[in-house]
């Protein structure tokens, strides 16, 4: 014991303090996590975008050859 504190209440405090180390390096990944897949799904519907104006400027430049 130290200054009459049982060294159980010093683990629960130490257990808590890691606990939330943990909690906020698990939310820090998963912030993470999700803006990769965000991005990911943001590339591919810009690529989808850019093929579909590119596949209507080339229907309406062959709409106006005929």
């Amino acid at each position: 014991m130290i200054a009459g504190i049982p060294i159980w209440v010093f683990a629960a405090i130490g257990l808590i303090f890691f606990s939330g180390v943990m909690a906020f390096r698990a939310m820090r990944a998963e912030r993470q996590l999700e803006n990769q897949f965000i991005e990911k799904e943001g590339n591919i519907f810009i690529e989808r975008m850019e093929a579909e104006r590119a596949a209507r400027s080339q229907h309406g430049h062959a709409g106006e050859t005929q």
